[in-house]
């Protein structure tokens, strides 16, 4: 069932990394600025904390 569930997750990359690269440059652009801004109101992990790779 695990492996099941990771390749639904690699699928769903995918589909993900197509519909963002199918985005005129101007949209691509919108997209990193907002996904960049999410980082940015996440702020860092603090210090010595493990980050998740999801």
């Amino acid at each position: 069932m695990v492996a099941a569930e990771e390749r639904s997750d690699e699928m769903e990359g995918l589909r993900l990394i197509r519909a963002f690269l199918s985005l005129p440059p101007d949209k691509r652009a919108e997209v990193i600025a907002f996904v960049e801004e999410l980082a940015r109101a996440h702020g860092p992990p603090e210090e010595g904390a493990k980050v998740s790779p999801r």
